[in-house]
């Protein structure tokens, strides 16, 4: 599979998502970061013909929570960049009041992915609050819960998380 995501000229050079996101191959599903600052990211989606959760309609509307996270993801990888260090793994805790407004984010269709920062902890506790947008239509919308381990921890994984 070709790379085809990248960054739009914006406050970075042109990169590939890799660069944003520990995200690979076809489980990268961002295909750009439009602005990230320290309160919150937009990122974008266009809906594959033939991605991985794709289907004859588009893609699942619960695939939403994965487009969020990595969005979370990319936020994450632009402050750890700007600090001078590159992407970490990071840990999707869980969601509350995920709301999906469609069953399917139809083929095609450029999806703005919004993810505001409403509480980092010192401990890797994090909490935003996301939504997806289309043509000014809010599809979705979410809280999600991630961790990240501090660069200083041992742990890699909260405990009972999968590690790898």
């Amino acid at each position: 599979m070709t790379a085809r995501r990248h960054v739009p000229d914006g406050p970075w050079p042109p990169r590939a998502m890799d660069a944003w996101v520990p995200h690979r191959g076809p489980l990268s599903l961002l295909d750009a970061v439009e602005h990230s600052d320290e309160h919150g990211i937009e990122a974008r989606v266009r809906v594959p013909v033939d991605g991985v959760f794709g289907g004859d309609d588009g893609v699942p509307a619960w695939v939403g929570i994965e487009y969020m996270a990595q969005a979370v993801a990319a936020w994450s990888g632009a402050r750890a960049r700007a600090a001078g260090g590159s992407p970490k793994v990071g840990y999707l805790l869980g969601s509350r009041r995920y709301e999906a407004a469609v069953p399917v984010f139809p083929v095609g269709a450029d999806l703005r992915v919004l993810a505001q920062c409403e509480l980092m902890g010192d401990n890797g506790l994090g909490m935003f609050d996301c939504r997806i947008e289309h043509g000014g239509r809010v599809l979705a919308s979410g809280r999600l819960s991630v961790y990240e381990p501090p660069a200083d921890s041992k742990q890699a994984a909260p405990s009972g998380a999968p590690r790898e």
